[in-house]
């Protein structure tokens, strides 16, 4: 796992609930394109899950 996933993985943990993209990149000062990259490249490897339409949370 890169850097940056690990980064936004513990994110989404420390924050307890699901999160948008744009907030996630808020958190971890990344641009919200390159956010929502790592957040598709997280899902294909089922790392992350959408319980809502754009809102993320780690899968575990």
């Amino acid at each position: 796992m890169e850097d940056k996933e690990r980064l936004v993985l513990d994110a989404m943990r420390k924050a307890g609930k699901p999160l948008r993209p744009g907030d996630l990149a808020k958190i971890v000062n990344l641009d919200s394109k390159e956010i929502s990259k790592i957040i598709q490249n997280l899902k294909q490897k089922g790392e992350v899950i959408s319980p809502k339409r754009c809102y993320y949370a780690p899968a575990r």
